[in-house]
């Protein structure tokens, strides 16, 4: 091998290794912003906790899906036939138990009171709205025109 293609390998070498090192660079950075926003998604969830609204983390939305077995399934499954509500993540369980005691379709205000949510404040019901929704497509509940929802069976 001449010494000009040594060089020339040596210099694409070095070019590779250029955009290697430029590309470790953007990922480090990319991991210490993620890593910021962790410190402060857990100072809020301590706050969160120490004011006493630790029953409310509990109600935020629950990843649609999980792996079981390397295979993807709902964690909020649809009802069918031999599918129970003890099938349901035990929070899923309260919001039925709730829709289930009550005499008539119930709101999802009401829900959150019985659960000690603050209904009074703006926004602290949405995710139990949603919860209380992704049971309804899912054929637990059944959403009326008025926004009230009902049991489905």
């Amino acid at each position: 091998m001449t010494d000009s293609a040594m060089l020339d390998r040596i210099a694409a070498r070095r070019a590779e290794l250029d955009l290697l090192e430029e590309e470790l660079v953007k990922r480090l950075a990319d991991v210490r912003v993620e890593r910021d926003e962790l410190v402060v998604a857990e100072r809020v969830v301590q706050r969160i906790s120490e004011q006493g609204f630790g029953e409310y983390l509990s109600l935020a939305p629950a990843p649609p899906e999980a792996q079981v077995g390397g295979r993807s399934v709902w964690l909020i499954p649809t009802r069918a036939a031999g599918v129970g509500p003890d099938a349901l993540p035990d929070d899923y369980q309260r919001i039925m138990a709730i829709a289930r005691e009550a005499a008539g379709p119930v709101k999802v205000k009401e829900v959150g009171t019985v659960l000690g949510l603050p209904v009074e404040v703006r926004g602290k019901l949405e995710p139990l709205r949603g919860k209380m929704n992704k049971l309804a497509d899912r054929g637990w509940l059944r959403k009326l025109g008025d926004g009230r929802f009902v049991i489905a069976f």
